[in-house]
């Protein structure tokens, strides 16, 4: 691969690192905002249900935007945007609850944006490539998940003011981001175009085709469920290690930190599992270790023991995104970019429904039963996995390849 691609990667993978650690910070202190906000306990739902209803919003713009500007100029400016609209949420102080507002809700929308273009991006870079890396990207989301959680956790243990936590951060980023996005490589510019541009007269950045929503329906699907098992382990797996199974305060806060571990470690090693036996066959075991993960999470008779089912959900469920938005690609190798942008919108879908689902469910049944109903979600998928199959996409500057590493030529059939 030319230096152009591997300088591409790089900066692309570095910017799925800092919106990782972005959104690490903010919803890792929710608390903290609350309290510094003098938010009170009816109103704080609202505030967290908007971020993801004007990112949804920000991801049907995109799929308009793209039609007259690359992916990777609505990434570079983006972000700055996410960056900043953390660093307004922590300057607030009580009774500014329309700045929090404001704030929030302008990081909502660039992150709808952010989301979507990273991961077009990605789409387009594992296109040229010609193998699975899809998840090699996600995983240095995961790897900023974890610093930004940890940093949230210093910030907390010293009783920093909001903004002290995270103005270090934005100098940092930000400016190393921009740095960066000099890097980014659109579809176009791999093959042979100019990396970042605009679109040229006669170009369409994601190809001249139509996304045919019948078609892209159930990789939307499968997206929501993976979302709705993800916000149920975000959301309650530090109260269920309390209050259902007996752990102590302490140990309740491990979950969520394991999750985040195993995911790492999934999509690092997930590409090679991913060219080895197809996609279709990897996203099965996805979907089987996560419905086995809440099978344990929900039979488990003490804490370590729903630390093991919280352990094989991140082993599980983190293989399935990343292929949900590559088979996007794949399945509208002309139309990659508006694919995508639509099917991000069910990443927030998911996150809304699943964290109230199950909280309703365990009000008013059991939470142990309340756990098996994302696992009947997440095994959904196995019914969907053709979706993931290879289908006869053109590579770089459309140029047929010969072979499809990243699905191998015979995961359909599994």
């Amino acid at each position: 691969m030319t230096d152009v691609l591997r300088r591409g990667r790089a900066s692309l993978a570095f910017s799925f690192f800092a919106q990782g650690v972005a959104f690490a910070l903010l919803v890792t202190r929710i608390p903290a905002i609350q309290d510094r906000y003098a938010i009170s306990d009816a109103l704080l739902p609202v505030f967290l249900a908007a971020v993801p209803v004007l990112a949804g919003a920000g991801s049907v713009a995109t799929e308009q935007l793209v039609r007259r500007l690359r992916p990777s100029r609505l990434l570079r400016w983006s972000q700055p945007v996410v960056l900043l609209a953390l660093l307004g949420v922590g300057a607030g102080g009580e009774g500014r609850v329309a700045a929090l507002g404001v704030a929030l809700g302008a990081f909502g929308l660039a992150v709808g944006v952010l989301d979507a273009s990273m991961n077009m991006l990605g789409v387009s870079l594992q296109r040229t490539y010609g193998r699975s890396i899809m998840l090699s990207f996600h995983a240095a989301y995961s790897l900023g998940g974890i610093v930004g959680a940890s940093l949230a956790w210093a910030g907390a243990h010293w009783q920093l003011a909001l903004w002290v936590s995270y103005l270090p951060v934005v100098v940092v980023l930000l400016p190393a981001t921009l740095v960066g996005s000099r890097w980014y490589v659109d579809g176009g510019a791999a093959a042979g175009g100019t990396p970042g541009g605009t679109v040229g007269e006669g170009e369409a950045p994601g190809g001249g085709g139509t996304v045919v929503f019948r078609l892209l329906l159930p990789l939307c699907l499968v997206m929501t469920f993976t979302y709705i098992g993800d916000s149920t382990v975000s959301n309650w797996s530090a109260k269920y290690l309390k209050d259902v199974l007996g752990s102590s305060e302490q140990m309740a806060t491990l979950p969520y930190n394991v999750y985040m571990v195993t995911t790492l470690v999934g999509r690092a090693i997930g590409d090679l599992g991913v060219r080895r036996f197809g996609a279709v066959a990897f996203v099965r075991l996805g979907a089987l270790v996560a419905a086995g993960g809440f099978v344990v999470v929900a039979v488990a008779p003490g804490a370590w023991v729903g630390m093991l089912g919280f352990t094989l959900l991140g082993l599980g469920l983190c293989v399935i995104v990343p292929q949900t938005f590559a088979a996007a690609g794949r399945l509208f190798p002309g139309a990659s970019d508006a694919a995508v942008a639509r099917l991000n919108i069910f990443n927030y879908v998911g996150f809304l429904v699943g964290s109230p689902l199950v909280g309703a469910l365990g009000d008013a049944w059991s939470y142990r039963w309340a756990m098996l109903v994302p696992m009947a979600l997440v095994l959904v998928t196995l019914g969907y996995a053709r979706s993931f199959a290879a289908q006869p996409a053109r590579y770089g500057g459309g140029h047929e390849r010969p072979r499809t590493v990243d699905v191998g030529p015979g995961s359909s059939g599994l």
